[in-house]
């Protein structure tokens, strides 16, 4: 019985000397953080994302033909954007218009003209009769677009975005504004002012 007794206390002692011996575990690397992929995309690059500009680039617009243009395409261009109509006492101002555009589409101006109805229906027929008729009798060379609305509440985009940055609602045919090469409005002319002045001022944002 002795004996026995003896051998557990020996057995007991050897385990404790054993376990007070043992090395310490080493530590453990901390494992990476894995983003929730719910919120965070992956493979995206956000660190030089451009934001979106505020200028004319960020418009589409109906040609004639009713396909979608967008305005990207004048991108770096000096730009006078014109509401236009037929059978308006300014519509003569069309023979200037063109001269303009023939002396300086070299350098990077073009003109956007934009048939409305809108004012005393003096822009009446499709695109093919408006466009027939300017081409015939005033040769114009210039991209003329789909008619549209430029006041109320179907009014073009566009044209929204025209007179919030100089205010003001369109008063009749011919408006103009004149847009820089970075896409902006740097001025508008109402039908009524000088052609001179509104020549004077393209030139002088060509040679910017």
């Amino acid at each position: 019985m002795k004996k026995v007794r003896l051998l557990s206390i020996m057995f007991l002692a050897m385990t404790l000397a054993f376990s007070c011996n043992r090395p310490e575990p080493e530590p453990q690397p901390e494992l990476p953080v894995v983003e929730d992929p719910d919120t965070t995309e992956v493979g995206i690059d956000t660190t030089n994302v451009e934001e979106p500009r505020d200028n004319i680039y960020q418009f589409n617009v109906l040609a004639g033909t009713g396909d979608s243009v967008s305005l990207g395409l004048y991108r770096g261009q000096v730009l006078l954007v014109v509401n236009t109509a037929t059978q308006c006492g300014y519509t003569p101002q069309y023979t200037q218009l063109e001269q303009w555009y023939q002396n300086y589409q070299d350098q990077g101006f073009v003109i956007l003209d934009f048939p409305c109805n809108q004012f005393g229906s003096q822009a009446p027929g499709d695109y093919d009769d408006i466009h027939g008729y300017c081409t015939s009798t005033y040769n114009i060379t210039f991209p003329q677009f789909a008619k549209i609305i430029v006041n109320g509440v179907n009014a073009s985009p566009l044209y929204v975005w025209l007179k919030s940055k100089i205010p003001g609602s369109i008063q009749w045919n011919f408006t103009k504004f004149l847009i820089n090469r970075q896409g902006e409005v740097v001025a508008r002319f109402e039908p009524e002012q000088s052609m001179n002045t509104v020549r004077q001022a393209i030139e002088a944002e060509i040679a910017r």
